[in-house]
């Protein structure tokens, strides 16, 4: 064997020995990598992760059948369903149909309040109703949790008379802690009162890892009132503590074996006069939109640097074609006030495209389309439904689609994506006799432009004979994002939207 291929049968030889040893190596660090990418995806609380995972876990689907260790005919638990990308929990508002009614591919079956708005749920299934397990007023309600079983025969309704939560859960659904844990409760509160209080709720508000099961607003009540949640019982789904639990919950007596010091003022849940007793206010609970409002509009006021840039605009000539073109729509449309300024607002935006931009902390997105966000008041709150591409549309396209969208938004009939996004937002109280008011912008957007009433004012005018004259006036301010929008920026897009609005005949070019 020549000397050549002797040092090339040694190479091939330390490559194979290399790649095994690589390959040794590197199989536990994958392996391992691959767990903790499982752990992540299982136990993350991201709204992304929760979306995927009540995608894949059983119990979220509305298309599940079940057969039950208690001799339950074949059924389907539906789950509570995610009506909205960032909704994890919801509330349970008026049931559509009831026991024993047939239900169709389509059919509403109930109302649910999201993170967003008072939405129908419409079930894709056929059947039968034959258990509703979460009844009407349910609040904080998790998704993929279930709320009522389907059959297929009629005939098998009367079997689920007695089916409850736990028997969904045994089916595979979140199952409730065991129940022998509570039946050792009543033996606690036996105890001398000397001894630590029981803690009764223990069984049925706790999850296997010790964490007690209770609705965010429950915590908060809890902690004003320095109350030990884990001592109140709760009568949610799976034992879960809601506000009303805490408001009816009693501490148990103090002992009696020392001399207690003299008890300290109870320190008041909310503000109120020392001298107001319980009849003096009603406390009204929070829906989930408004705790969104909330949440939202409060980090935006804290987090992005709002600045104001204000003008007066002269309506004279925007009122007169607005006469014009509604007596002449023959019943057709009628046109608005705010039908003119999302049209201008839209033209602005096309002529001064920074404004209609969002921050994005590593980067500045730029719109293409002006999709313009409207501010609707509903009886749940606020919400802001889109017109979107306002600057290809005509007056009267943007006023038959605000008026629907508008209306919808107050019966609570929006679907999510007429709701989520826009590039610039409108807000306008002027119908109200408001003449000037400053708007919190609604992140991830830049801008909002906040509208007052007309008015009529004294100006100077030269071509009378007097020396002035009469003109209806309206005032607008527009907060922006400072990040974004600097303030000459500002100013530029507001000379746009004037010239728009006091020549609207070039809205029509």
């Amino acid at each position: 064997m020549s000397s050549a291929r002797r040092q090339l049968l040694r190479a091939s030889a330390g490559i194979r020995s290399t790649a095994r040893l690589t390959s040794t190596r590197a199989t536990p660090l994958l392996a391992q990598q691959a767990r903790a990418n499982v752990r992540a995806f299982t136990s993350s609380s991201n709204v992304k992760f929760v979306a995927l995972r009540s995608l894949l876990n059983p119990a979220a689907s509305s298309n599940v059948k079940f057969y039950s260790s208690k001799s339950f005919p074949e059924h389907n638990v539906i789950a509570m369903p995610a009506l909205s990308p960032t909704m994890t929990q919801g509330g349970i508002g008026a049931w559509q149909k009831k026991v024993g009614d047939e239900v169709v591919p389509g059919d509403v079956l109930v109302e649910i309040e999201t993170d967003k708005a008072q939405m129908d749920f419409e079930c894709q299934e056929e059947g039968f109703l034959a258990k509703i397990l979460v009844d009407t007023g349910a609040k904080d309600y998790p998704v993929g949790k279930p709320i009522a079983v389907l059959v297929e025969d009629e005939s098998d309704v009367a079997a689920f008379a007695e089916f409850t939560l736990e028997d969904a859960g045994a089916s595979g659904a979140a199952a409730p802690a065991p129940p022998a844990e509570e039946k050792s409760a009543p033996a606690a509160e036996e105890k001398p009162a000397a001894q630590e209080a029981p803690k009764p709720a223990a069984s049925t508000s706790s999850d296997d890892g010790g964490r007690v099961k209770a609705s965010p607003l429950a915590r908060k009540t809890a902690n004003e009132r320095d109350l030990d949640i884990s001592q109140i019982k709760g009568s949610g789904p799976g034992g879960r503590i809601v506000k009303d639990d805490v408001d009816n919950f009693k501490a148990p007596a103090a002992a009696p074996t020392t001399a207690a010091p003299a008890p300290a003022a109870a320190q008041p849940a909310a503000y109120a006069p020392q001298s107001a007793t319980g009849d003096a206010f009603t406390d009204i609970p929070t829906s989930n939109m408004r705790r969104v409002i909330a949440t939202r509009l409060s980090e935006s006021k804290q987090s992005v640097p709002h600045y104001y840039v204000t003008v007066e605009i002269n309506m004279d000539k925007i009122n007169k074609l607005r006469e014009v073109l509604n007596k002449s729509a023959d019943g057709k449309y009628k046109l608005s006030v705010n039908d003119f300024i999302i049209k201008a607002s839209a033209l602005s935006l096309k002529k001064v495209p920074e404004v209609n931009s969002a921050w994005q902390g590593d980067f500045i997105r730029q719109y293409n389309t002006a999709d313009i966000s409207v501010a609707v008041a509903t009886p749940n709150g606020l919400i802001t439904p889109i017109v979107t591409g306002a600057e290809s549309r005509g007056l009267a396209d943007i006023s038959t689609n605000i008026k629907d969208l508008a209306t919808r938004a107050r019966n609570g009939k929006l679907a999510p994506h007429e709701y989520q996004g826009g590039s610039f937002s409108i807000s306008n109280l002027g119908m109200f006799g408001v003449k000037h008011f400053t708007a919190i912008i609604n992140p991830p957007q830049s801008c909002i432009l906040a509208i007052g009433g007309t008015n009529q004012k004294l100006v100077p005018d030269e071509t009378k004979e007097n020396g002035f004259a009469v003109r209806s006036t309206m005032e607008v301010t527009l907060s922006s994002d400072h990040r974004v929008v600097d303030g000459a920026i500002a100013a530029t897009w507001l000379q746009a939207f004037k010239e728009y609005m006091e020549n609207p005949l070039k809205m029509m070019l």
